[in-house]
C-alpha cells in the first residue's frame, strides 16, 4: 500500500507527463502494476488542489484506462464543474478589467486568474481558483475600491478592519458573480514588498488577447512561489503545495528559473527552497534546472521527516501557528488602544465562540465542555 510520501511523489510525476517523456513512462509502469492507492491519491491531490490537474494530465496521456471507472466518472464531474467555474471567472475578470479601463485604471491580474487569462493551462479545468486577485498602483488603490463598491461589490465580512499597510483590501463579492475579488496594492507582505516594486511589475507585464494585463512569466513564477512560501508561511511550516509547484513547473517552461531567482535578493532562499523541493517531488523536470550549490539540505531533510511522521508534523505545525498567532496579537492589542476600528473588531472576534475556539486550537489549547 502507498503511504503519504509515495502518493505525493506519484501525483507530482503525473503532473509533468504532458511534457516529460521519462516521467510518462514511469507513471505508466506504476499504473500498470495495479498498486496505486487511488483513495489516498484522491485525498492527497484534493488537499493540494490539483485533483482536476491530475485528471487532465492522465487524460492527455491516454492513461484513464488504468483507473477505476467510478473514479474516472468522479474526476470528469469535478473537472467539468471547475472548468465551468473558471470560464465564469475569466468572464468576470474581463468585466472588471473593462470597468476599470473605463476609469483609466489598468489592473494587472495575479496568480490563478492571471494564469487563466494568459492561457497557461491546456485546459482551464486544471487550475482550482479561489479569488480574482489583481494589482493596481498605490495612487489608484482607494479609487479602485470605490469603483467596485459603486458597481455593487460588497465586503464579504464586515467584521474585518482594513489596515492600509496590508497588501490587499478585504474580499469583495457581488451577488451576480461567482468569485470574490481581492484588490492588491502589493503582492507580498510588507517585509519583502521592495522585491516586487509596482513600476517593475508594470514595465514587464504581458498583455493578453483579451486586452488584460498579467505579470511577466518571470514575475509569475516568483510570485507563485512567494505567495505560498512567504504569504502563506510555507517556509516556516516546511511544507510544499502541489498547486503552486505545478504552476511553477508550467511557468519554468516559459522562463528560466535560475535567471528568475537572480531578480530577487531577500527572498532568494525561500524561493530556492521551494523550487528545489518541487523539482524532487515532480521527479526532476528538465525546466526546473536549479544549481546544486544553492540547495538547502537542512530544509529538505526537515521536509522529508515531516511528510513521513504525521505526529511530528502535527506538533511542528501547532508550534508554528502558535508563534504566528502570538506575533500578530501584540500589534493588534496595541492598535486597539488608540484605534477604535481595531478595538471594535477585536471585541467582535473575541465574542465569537467559533473564532475563539479555532484560535485556541491553533495555540494547542483544547477547551473541555
Amino acid at each position: 500500500m502507498m503511504n503519504y510520501k509515495e502518493s505525493l511523489f506519484f501525483i507530482g510525476k503525473c503532473l509533468t507527463i504532458s511534457h516529460e517523456k521519462a516521467n510518462k513512462t514511469l507513471v505508466e509502469k506504476e499504473l500498470a502494476s495495479g498498486l496505486v492507492d487511488w483513495d489516498l491519491v484522491t485525498k492527497v491531490s484534493t488537499a493540494h488542489y490539483v485533483f482536476p490537474a491530475l485528471y487532465c494530465n492522465l487524460k492527455r496521456a491516454n492513461f484513464l484506462m488504468y483507473l477505476p471507472r467510478d473514479l474516472v466518472e468522479y474526476m470528469i464531474y469535478i473537472s467539468d464543474l471547475n472548468r465551468n467555474r473558471n470560464l465564469q471567472i475569466i468572464e468576470q475578470a474581463k468585466e472588471i478589467n473593462e470597468l476599470l479601463l473605463a476609469n483609466n485604471i489598468r489592473p494587472i491580474f495575479l496568480k490563478g486568474t492571471g494564469n487563466l487569462l494568459e492561457g497557461l493551462y491546456q485546459d482551464p479545468a486544471e487550475r482550482m481558483v479561489g479569488d480574482i486577485d489583481f494589482l493596481v498602483s498605490l495612487e489608484n488603490y482607494s479609487r479602485t475600491i470605490d469603483i467596485l463598491k459603486r458597481a455593487n461589490y460588497v465586503e464579504l465580512s464586515k467584521s474585518n478592519p482594513h489596515t492600509f499597510d496590508f497588501r490587499h483590501y478585504p474580499r469583495l463579492i457581488h451577488e451576480n458573480y461567482i468569485a470574490a475579488v481581492e484588490i492588491h496594492k502589493d503582492v507580498i507582505i510588507n517585509k519583502f514588498k521592495c522585491e516586487f516594486p509596482y513600476e517593475n511589475l508594470k514595465n514587464n507585464r504581458i498583455q493578453t488577447a483579451e486586452n488584460c494585463f498579467v505579470l511577466s512569466y518571470s514575475h509569475q513564477l516568483l510570485l507563485s512561489v512567494s505567495a505560498f512560501q512567504i504569504n502563506d508561511n510555507g517556509q516556516k511550516l516546511n511544507t510544499l503545495a502541489l498547486r503552486n509547484a505545478y504552476d511553477a513547473f508550467l511557468l519554468s517552461l516559459k522562463t528560466n528559473g535560475i535567471q528568475s531567482l537572480t531578480k530577487v535578493s531577500k527572498i532568494y532562499k525561500p524561493i530556492n527552497q521551494f523550487l528545489d523541493l518541487s523539482r524532487e517531488v515532480l521527479n526532476y523536470p528538465k525546466s526546473l534546472n536549479l544549481s546544486t550549490k544553492y540547495i538547502d539540505t537542512a530544509f529538505k531533510k526537515r521536509f522529508y521527516k515531516l511528510i513521513t511522521d504525521p505526529i511530528a508534523n502535527s506538533k511542528h505545525q501547532q508550534k508554528i501557528y502558535r508563534k504566528l498567532i502570538l506575533k500578530l496579537v501584540y500589534p493588534i492589542l496595541l492598535k486597539s488602544i488608540y484605534q477604535r476600528e481595531t478595538r471594535n473588531w477585536l471585541i467582535s472576534k473575541l465574542s465569537n465562540n467559533e473564532w475563539r475556539k479555532q484560535k485556541l486550537a491553533q495555540l494547542g489549547i483544547r477547551l473541555r465542555i
